[in-house]
């Protein structure tokens, strides 16, 4: 008797992680009951960990069938391992999230329904947090980043530091891709005639480990890409307006 086709994936979750051993486990459960009746996979992208990551996602992926591994053999960042997830991504939806646990899977079906409540002009739900765990010198910094952002780029996001993103797949495959593209999502899908929506997520503290980024590297890289998204954004963009011609049979 032929075995019945499986269902067709409605969405892949897209999990880039450096160095973070004893946060995955945990994780990985609350995506199973977050997701319990859902089509899904996840995909967790190495990005050339040098801790015990590797044997967990490994442990992991023999608990877990909807559990695909990639690694990077050296630390590329966090925007080139979502590219690469999504390059192989199954389903026509992504769902990206950090490793660290402080984005809570039972937010997920949230940005699912927001997307579909919207409809197919919607190219991306964005969270947004509310309760952040991190230092007041790290909200501050945060804060001053969106605001200037805010102001060039126009995104129309309050917290585009939040990880937790619900993006098509074909709109993110047709973004112009550079390091730290994660950051310009809204600004970018927008930029290509898109609806944004938003959806407020609760802030988590860290599971376990240390936050993988400073104050300084952040700034300096930061002001760099905002110029360039701005002068990509403000500069050159052109959105044709396209008519299908008839064709007339001789």
């Amino acid at each position: 008797m032929p075995q019945p086709e499986p269902a067709p994936l409605a969405v892949t979750l897209v999990i880039p992680v450096f160095n973070e051993a004893g946060n995955l486990t945990p994780l990985m459960a609350e995506i199973d009951r977050a997701l319990a009746g859902h089509a899904f996979e996840v995909i967790v992208v190495d990005d050339g960990s040098t801790d015990g990551t590797a044997r967990e996602v490994e442990a992991l992926a023999g608990r877990h069938p909807w559990l695909r591994r990639l690694r990077h053999e050296t630390s590329c960042g966090k925007s080139a391992a979502i590219k690469t997830a999504a390059t192989r991504a199954r389903a026509p939806l992504l769902v990206t999230l950090d490793g660290d646990g402080q984005n809570d899977p039972a937010f997920i079906p949230s940005f699912l329904a927001r997307m579909a409540e919207v409809g197919p002009a919607c190219g991306l739900v964005h969270g947004q947090r509310l309760g952040r765990k991190d230092t007041p010198f790290k909200r501050l910094q945060s804060r001053t980043a969106n605001a200037i952002r805010r102001a060039i780029l126009r995104d129309g996001t309050r917290d585009t530091g939040c990880g937790f993103t619900c993006i098509r797949r074909d709109v993110y495959m047709n973004l112009p891709f550079f390091d730290a593209l994660h950051r310009f999502l809204p600004a970018l899908v927008r930029r290509d005639g898109y609806v944004i929506a938003h959806v407020d997520v609760v802030d988590r503290p860290r599971l376990s480990g240390t936050s993988k980024y400073g104050f300084f590297d952040r700034l300096a890289a930061g002001i760099v890409d905002l110029l360039g998204v701005g002068w990509l954004l403000m500069r050159r963009r052109r959105l044709p307006r396209v008519e299908e011609l008839e064709t007339r049979v001789l």
